[in-house]
């Protein structure tokens, strides 16, 4: 079994959702009591929250590089960035070590592939949902058609991350309204819809609605052990 390289603490609460959902999975496969052999370093996301909104993207860009560069000297085999959102900075993390770095965006859109899914909707950060940087390996190399939410669905999807799910607040009428905006995409033809924060899956799940969803999490945290086991 390989040693999994977890960069997390993005926000810790969606972290915990790796740790567990990896570990399930290892047991799953392995049975007894045989857990995930983890590298974990877990930054502190207020310096990185306020990095992100002042748009100074190369300063988090040096503190993730570091922290993956511990990670690797911890003896992980390979990598992964715990949050959809700091995917923008993938490419300066992925030249600073020697070690694989598997993309959240590309373990999705593999998933989506198999399920011949080929009109999405994304909900994220306003970050993820405004750029290009993972919108556009969508579209670019696995050909799915990306659409997002209007303006003021993407604030309210924003700020809902940011000041209650990031901070453990979980708000049913916060979930009544992303069940609204993700209704919304299913009639703008969206065939499902993709949870791309890590933390969207603490307050909607696929029990809540008919349109299938794609939580980026759980798709990262098997291919994790995917890679692991081979």
């Amino acid at each position: 079994m390989k040693t999994i390289g977890l960069l997390g603490g993005m926000s810790w609460e969606s972290t915990t959702s790796y740790y567990k959902a990896i570990n399930e999975r290892v047991k799953a496969e392995l049975g007894g009591l045989h857990s995930a052999k983890i590298c974990l370093y877990s930054v502190d996301f207020a310096e990185i929250e306020q990095l992100q909104h002042a748009g100074d993207w190369p300063a988090t860009a040096r503190i993730l590089a570091q922290a993956a560069k511990s990670v690797e000297k911890g003896g992980a085999d390979f990598l992964m960035i715990c949050t959809n959102t700091m995917h923008k900075v993938f490419h300066e993390i992925e030249s600073q070590i020697s070690i694989p770095v598997l993309h959240i965006a590309d373990a999705t859109a593999q998933q989506l592939v198999r399920d011949k899914v080929t009109k999405v909707g994304l909900l994220g950060t306003r970050f993820t949902m405004e750029q290009d940087f993972y919108k556009g390996r969508l579209v670019e190399n696995f050909g799915i058609e990306v659409i997002t939410p209007a303006p003021d669905e993407q604030s309210l999807v924003h700020e809902v991350i940011y000041q209650e799910l990031c901070q453990g607040i979980i708000e049913p009428e916060s979930k009544a309204r992303y069940l609204e905006i993700i209704e919304n995409l299913q009639q703008r033809g969206a065939q499902a819809v993709i949870l791309g924060c890590t933390e969207i899956a603490l307050l909607v799940q696929q029990s809540d609605t008919e349109t299938p969803l794609y939580d980026t999490a759980e798709i990262h945290a098997i291919r994790a052990v995917e890679f692991a086991l081979a």
